[in-house]
């Protein structure tokens, strides 16, 4: 299928944006009211009102067909390059775009693309649209209280029922918006008799089915945007199984691989940024300070990279169909830089991060260092994205592994 004229499509992107969305406007220009949070901290009831702007403007996204738009166009998505990817985000940031969520994103980038690339001409009909178009919602229930970075290492099981009908039994941690899902893709090991990475298939875990129990857990910035998920005899039928009994490992590394290129270039804003802490250091009048001076700009010099680096990663995973272990450069460069990023302020300010002084643009940002080391952990672990790039990468010797035993002889099962 030939491609669309890349200025005609952009000029074509660029007029349909302005029928759905405002103009974006003007930075302000100490950070005064930014939303700093790495993770959102509001009530339920907000939480909600803004799942349903996000989800009117994914689905008039969607309905125009600028929604996935590299996947290949028989599996839902628009079938274009990654050029007309960074022709729309360059463009969509002109606008005043919803801030997104993580539920959003793990629907629309992860469970989604997950279900397109494995799922039956069913499922896609069924669940990969409604998924794209966030007529549905859905969370990722991948790690456990003991399978967090090994995660092959996962207990939850599912055996095979009369009727053709799974009963799963375990637990699940960490997962966003599960409160909110409609569907949760989950894994659950099936066959403990082979090597740990074999025996596990995926499903699509309806949350409303009975057995089913979400449970927030509280962060230390205050909200509670993470779950802990209980599943006791969830019956799930077979028709909700995603790919073949035992490919549930290819499905979540393509799965966390997207995640990993999510989270290292996604649109929805997290914490802080380089512009944010330009305009603290300017509010506080440092930027005369060479050593202030030299920060600000080993912190630019960095989020340049990234942002380079993300285009990159992408145009590469474009090309390929699916994102490879690239996408872990993208996500260790983001979590670092979000930590550096928070540095700098606390540096700025001293003392007075800790107490609201009543100073725009100042408490705000302990909203940010509370959120971001949780990020160094979300998405697979900053030790785990260097192991990723070490060995797959830069194709060095990989690390001694004594667990190639089938799972169920291996120690503690």
């Amino acid at each position: 299928m030939s491609q669309p004229d890349l200025d005609a499509w952009r000029t074509q992107a660029r007029q349909w944006l302005a029928t759905v969305l405002e103009p974006a406007r003007a930075p302000q220009s100490a950070g005064e009211d930014a939303d700093l949070a790495v993770f959102h901290n509001l009530p339920e009831d907000e939480e909600r009102l803004l799942l349903e702007r996000c989800r009117a403007y994914q689905r008039a996204r969607f309905d125009a067909g600028y929604q996935a738009l590299t996947l290949p166009a028989d599996k839902g998505g628009a079938g274009l390059t990654a050029a007309h990817v960074a022709v729309f985000a360059e463009e969509e940031s002109a606008f005043e775009v919803p801030p997104s969520t993580e539920l959003i994103s793990v629907t629309v980038r992860l469970v989604a693309m997950a279900v397109s690339l494995f799922g039956t001409a069913g499922q896609l009909h069924d669940h990969a649209r409604a998924f794209l178009r966030t007529d549905l919602l859905a969370c990722q229930l991948f790690s456990e209280p003991g399978a967090g970075s090994d995660l092959a290492a996962l207990r939850t099981r599912a055996r095979q029922a009369d009727g053709g009908e799974w009963v799963i039994d375990g637990q699940k941690v960490w997962t966003s918006g599960a409160q909110f899902a409609d569907y949760g893709l989950l894994l659950a090991r099936t066959d403990p008799d082979v090597v740990k990475q074999a025996g596990i298939t995926a499903f699509l875990v309806p949350m409303d089915a009975t057995g089913v129990e979400v449970r927030p857990i509280r962060q230390m910035s205050g909200g509670a945007s993470f779950n802990e998920v209980f599943l006791s005899g969830v019956r799930v039928p077979d028709r909700l199984r995603i790919g073949r009994p035992g490919q549930g490992w290819e499905v979540a590394t393509t799965t966390l691989a997207f995640e990993r290129t999510a989270s290292g270039s996604g649109n929805r804003r997290k914490g802080g940024t380089f512009t944010d802490v330009l305009a603290l250091a300017r509010s506080l009048d440092r930027t005369s300070d060479p050593l202030v001076r030299q920060r600000l700009a080993d912190l630019y010099v960095r989020a340049a990279l990234r942002a380079a680096t993300v285009e990159r990663v992408a145009r590469t995973s474009a090309a390929g169909g699916r994102p490879g272990p690239e996408a872990s450069l993208t996500k260790l460069m983001a979590s670092d830089l979000l930590t550096r990023t928070g540095q700098v302020a606390a540096e700025l300010m001293g003392a007075r991060i800790s107490a609201d002084t009543g100073e725009p643009g100042t408490f705000a940002w302990t909203q940010h260092l509370l959120g971001a080391p949780g990020y160094r952990l979300a998405g697979g672990t900053d030790q785990i994205q260097r192991n990723l790039i070490g060995e797959r990468v830069l194709k060095l010797p990989p690390e001694p592994r004594a667990d190639r035993a089938p799972f169920s002889q291996l120690p503690g099962n």
